[in-house]
């Protein structure tokens, strides 16, 4: 079982005699009533991969955008090799030889993959060989970029490439990776863990957030693990299970989904022969887009982000309306022509994959979100016969969604932006969920979360198809798609495949046709007689 922090002697053992690169000492970070870091000691060693673990809102994010010089600690001591240091900014941070790498990509799509590196760089790292230096540096690090691509046209998989170059290029000491294979195939992120034992290899250090525990264990060499705040244990990850580090996470131990057998009922959710030209330059089209989602099952959408995910996620949601109204039914009703209020009315509720911005306002309070998102399904409710807000009954909402998805904020009713991205993610989730509607869509249920609150999310999935309802899991994570669908449709390149149902679905079938596997291979065609 894992060891508490505080033995030197174990944390000198693991680190094997290695010097240690970065040291913090009781940090202490207060947001108005909410004490974020709580006397946090936290030691990375050179040529160290060094996990941060804990639940959403336990303090990890507060903590590295202090070491990133994003925020300023209360109090506590920050040193590096060896030396105290204060590091007032960013640019210092890279300065002395930290990086970091975001979970959420900051790219222009209009320009090139050096333009891109160029607009961000510090002038001390650029130069006129910028374009020559990526190709190379990329090379070198099984990270191939062409320097002229424009970073619309490319992959997710190839964006979050150009931002670990990017950040190779300013030569850091110390990397800090946020969830860096949450929007990777399985395939991107097997290489992205050989670049990373490449960089240990020569002597960098890697701070490696991650709510995906079965990679910790494969690449992490220790482990630190905050809970509320406050570190509560240090482990050799290779030495534990991933049950045994969520229940350190969590405090108590995580339960796996349960499930009892789909029984299909009528088809609440249809889309018929939906063919979409590309809005944009770097979006994609529809073409023949087909599928049927019945009362008491969950269907999963798998691929490679960029496929058509979006686009499938807008038509459905009345985001983008189509001329035929019969080419999306919700509930036997025609609503291909009506916008995301109408389809509402008709019992659909939906959670996008962009939280902050899509999801919700950033400046607006969570009870004023919910009004937002509900004051049409829920009119009965939340106003007067005249018409008045009833602004008691949206925040008792507001609290219940808080409590039921155990949602940690700094006060009753918070604007939304200062969530954690879990927590945001929690409070969305439940906010839908909350409605108990006839159908929900929901894109990257669980993208940023902890492995508590993802299985509460899933088994909240389970149990509203349970109950009657149809469901659309749209997701990345294929773990998380074969965990809760009773069938899974893959979308490559605009294209659904037929369903595949959950007894004949097997990892490589669902790899090969997220690759685009030519469905006169057979794949296809096995997959036709799902249900």
């Amino acid at each position: 079982m894992a060891k508490r922090a505080g033995n030197s002697k174990n944390r000198d053992a693991l680190a094997g005699g290695q010097t240690t690169m970065l040291e913090v000492r009781d940090i202490v970070k207060t947001f108005a009533s909410l004490r974020a870091n709580d006397g946090v000691r936290l030691s990375v060693a050179a040529g160290e991969i060094h996990a941060l673990l804990g639940e959403n809102g336990a303090g990890k994010s507060t903590l590295v955008k202090m070491l990133y010089g994003s925020l300023q600690p209360d109090s506590g001591e920050i040193r590096w090799h060896g030396k105290p240091v204060h590091i007032r900014s960013p640019a210092m941070a890279r300065r002395i030889g930290i990086g970091m790498v975001f979970q959420h990509f900051s790219l222009f799509d209009s320009l090139s993959v050096a333009d891109n590196i160029r607009v961000s760089l510090d002038p001390v790292f650029a130069g006129r060989d910028l374009a020559e230096r990526v190709r190379e540096l990329s090379g070198d690090y099984g990270l191939p970029l062409n320097p002229d691509w424009l970073i619309g046209d490319l992959s997710v998989g190839e964006r979050q490439r150009v931002e670990i170059v990017r950040c190779l290029l300013q030569e850091p000491e110390l990397i800090i990776l946020d969830e860096p294979t949450s929007v990777l195939t399985p395939q991107e992120a097997d290489n992205l863990f050989l670049t990373l034992e490449r960089l240990r290899a020569e002597g960098k250090s890697i701070l490696y957030i991650s709510h995906r525990l079965e990679e910790v264990k494969r690449m992490c060499d220790r482990a630190t693990v905050l809970r509320h705040g406050k570190v509560v244990g240090e482990c050799d990850p290779r030495k534990e299970t991933a049950a045994s580090l969520a229940t350190m996470m969590v405090g108590s131990e995580v339960a796996g989904i349960g499930r009892v057998a789909a029984v299909a009922g009528e088809v609440l959710l249809g889309v018929e022969n939906v063919n979409l030209a590309a809005a944009t330059p770097f979006a994609v089209p529809l073409r023949e887009v087909s599928l049927q989602v019945r009362a008491g099952e969950i269907v999963g959408v798998a691929g490679v982000a960029g496929n058509g995910q979006g686009e499938l996620f807008r038509v459905v949601s009345g985001e983008e309306t189509l001329a035929d109204a019969n080419a999306v039914r919700i509930r036997g009703q025609a609503c291909g022509n009506a916008g995301i209020n109408g389809r509402r009315r008709l019992g659909a509720a939906f959670v996008p994959e962009e939280r902050l911005g899509h999801g919700a306002v950033p400046g607006l309070t969570l009870s004023e979100n919910m009004l937002l998102s509900r004051h049409e399904s829920d009119r009965a409710a939340f106003q007067f016969a005249g018409g008045l807000i009833r602004s008691d009954i949206v925040l008792e909402a507001a609290r219940r969604v808080s409590a039921a998805m155990d949602v940690r904020k700094g006060g009753d009713d918070p604007e939304a932006a200062s969530l954690s991205g879990g927590n945001l993610q929690k409070y969305i989730m439940g906010r839908e969920l909350d409605r108990k509607p006839a159908v929900l869509v929901v894109n990257q249920p669980t993208w940023g979360v902890d492995a508590g609150a993802a299985a509460r999310i899933r088994q909240a999935l389970v149990d509203l198809a349970r109950s009657g309802s149809a469901v659309l899991v749209i997701s990345q994570d294929l773990d998380e798609i074969f965990e809760v669908s009773d069938a899974i449709v893959v979308m490559h390149d605009g294209r659904l495949s037929k369903p595949i149902a959950m007894a004949k679905a097997t990892y490589e079938k669902i790899g090969l046709l997220m690759g685009g596997a030519d469905p006169g291979h057979g794949v296809h065609a096995e997959a036709g007689d799902a249900r």
